[in-house]
């Protein structure tokens, strides 16, 4: 089950640090480490991941079954634990009303047999830097606590993280918020329209020159 054990801080480097050390030890599947704040959050591509403190469900779950589509199954489960419609802009943030509301990482050595999940929920800030285009769930109308987040979080989860790779994908694409809109990537350098994805969760784009997948990297909205 998602969340025992349940390891809680109330400063710490980051949520995955601290969830790698204890995989690394042997922690079981499940284990779960929140914290109220974070020095040195990490997001995708290098990016960090900030938030004011108690402001946010910042967790990191050890998981035991890695499977390719953990990252997806773990988007789709942030969409089931919101009380707003949610969708997902490839491979796994969460967006609502086009604002980043979560963002996910997977790190770890599925060579060993585990890997960490990170989620960063946006729950109760009022203001965002207008440069980082986020939202937080209070922000969308739901007045829900961080625990109250982390709960419905946790429940889902434990429903998603088992559920088939074919209903993950099923459930994705019923949230894609890419769908048919111009995508750049490779420094902006490629561009093409979002066609879905494949069984594996791999990014379908048309271009001009043909079809092609993308199972990893950055994507962006085009401008234009």
């Amino acid at each position: 089950m998602i969340g025992h054990p349940r390891v809680h801080l109330r400063l710490t480097d980051s949520t995955s640090e601290r969830a790698r050390a204890l995989a690394a030890a042997g922690a079981p599947h499940g284990t779960l480490v929140t914290a109220d704040e974070q020095s040195a959050g990490r997001g995708r591509q290098g990016r960090t991941w900030s938030a004011p403190p108690k402001s946010a469900v910042l967790m990191s779950v050890v998981c035991r079954d890695v499977t390719e589509t953990l990252p997806l199954a773990a988007a789709v489960a942030v969409c089931h634990a919101v009380p707003v419609e949610a969708r997902i802009k490839w491979p796994n943030d969460v967006w609502i009303d086009g604002r980043k509301v979560a963002g996910i990482l997977v790190e770890g050595r599925p060579q060993e047999g585990w890997a960490v999940l990170g989620i960063g929920l946006n729950v109760t800030t009022e203001e965002f830097p207008a440069e980082l285009n986020a939202t937080s769930l209070r922000l969308s109308g739901a007045m829900l606590s961080r625990e109250q987040a982390l709960a419905a979080l946790v429940t889902s989860l434990d429903a998603w993280l088992a559920r088939p790779a074919p209903d993950t994908i099923a459930a994705w694409r019923e949230r894609d918020a890419l769908l048919g809109r111009t995508v750049r990537w490779a420094n902006g350098s490629k561009q093409g329209t979002a066609a879905g994805v494949d069984d594996s969760g791999a990014l379908i784009v048309e271009t001009v020159d043909g079809r092609v997948t993308l199972d990893a990297g950055e994507v962006h909205l085009s401008a234009g």
